[in-house]
């Protein structure tokens, strides 16, 4: 594997963890639509803060101007941009170097074809106007090409030698995790984040009576819906919140559970005390943002935490599976 593999892969696993932060940065100041179009933005690829767009385009495009909302949009996209060519050029180096036993293959063509779905995801999330189904498989997909690179730049990792058990756990708290993200990404696309304004109750109940969970999680509302701002009734984004509560305390255990399992092996302990470190600091941020009433700052931390706790998780298995 050459050097210069490895430096890419370590850069775009960084560049990975600013693109999933940035992404939640976009999508928590309302910038999802800052661009109506896609790839460009009211007809133009590149734009500044002193962007300027005709009465009759923005007519055409049928959304008024935001240069702040225009240049964050365009900034991500400028981003995820280099970041599939990152990836991409990680493929043609693999494949050039495919005769190096000690060069990864499979997982390079893997991160070429995600990217390129990735890139989909990102225009249906704008044509589709912020459809909750999409946005939360376009966040699932960055944070997948953010683990593949991690994989990548980790290199080879001295394997633990797991039972059986242990392995089973690994799985089960990742899974769980997963999970987890995706109810905090469908909280998030449909503006959720506030409808239990108060903890450790939920509308100053154990179990809220109002919850709507039979509207909640309708996947598929059809074409043409503008889901800016949401479309839930409150009983709805009330079961989305507090399912999302539920699914944070199943999360939680599992993952502990799992970092203790590894803290008490001494090959294991700095495995598991970063996924144990992770783990309390996103809980801390999850339950500041419903404290402090949605803070940029801590939502946009709350996002990036995920991203840390997952690569946690997948370093973990990689010591774990040794692949």
């Amino acid at each position: 594997m050459s050097h210069l593999f490895v430096w890419l892969a370590r850069f775009g696993c960084a560049l990975a963890l600013i693109v999933v932060t940035v992404g939640a940065w976009v999508r928590l100041t309302d910038a999802g639509l800052g661009c109506p179009d896609w790839p460009g933005c009211y007809g133009e690829l590149f734009v500044t803060e002193s962007l300027t767009v005709h009465p009759d385009v923005e007519a055409q495009y049928g959304r008024p101007l935001d240069a702040g909302k225009a240049w964050r949009e365009m900034f991500h996209r400028y981003l995820a941009s280099t970041l599939g060519l990152v990836c991409v050029t990680l493929a043609v180096l693999a494949w050039l170097n495919r005769k190096d036993p000690e060069q990864p293959r499979v997982i390079p063509f893997m991160l070429a074809g995600l990217v390129v779905f990735q890139g989909l995801l990102g225009m249906w999330t704008v044509t589709l106007l912020l459809k909750p189904l999409v946005v939360v498989a376009h966040l699932l997909g960055g944070l997948a090409t953010l683990s593949l690179l991690f994989w990548l730049a980790r290199g080879r990792a001295r394997p633990l030698d797991a039972s059986p058990r242990l392995k089973v756990l690994a799985v089960a708290a990742a899974a769980a995790l997963v999970l987890q993200i995706a109810l905090g990404g469908w909280t998030s696309a449909n503006y959720a984040a506030l409808a239990c304004p108060d903890f450790p109750t939920c509308q100053t109940q154990w179990w809220p009576e109002l919850a709507d969970f039979d509207e909640a999680f309708v996947l598929w509302r059809g074409i043409g819906i503008d889901y800016e701002g949401g479309v839930l009734d409150h009983p709805a984004r009330v079961a989305v919140h507090f399912t999302h509560r539920l699914g944070a305390i199943v999360a939680s255990l599992l993952l502990l559970a799992f970092a203790v399992a590894l803290l008490r092996r001494p090959d294991g302990r700095i495995a598991g005390g970063a996924v144990l470190a992770a783990l309390a600091a996103q809980l801390a941020l999850g339950v500041s943002i419903v404290v402090f009433g949605v803070p940029l700052s801590i939502a946009v931390a709350h996002n990036g935490g995920a991203a840390v706790l997952l690569l946690t998780i997948v370093n973990a298995h990689k010591r774990l599976f040794g692949f």
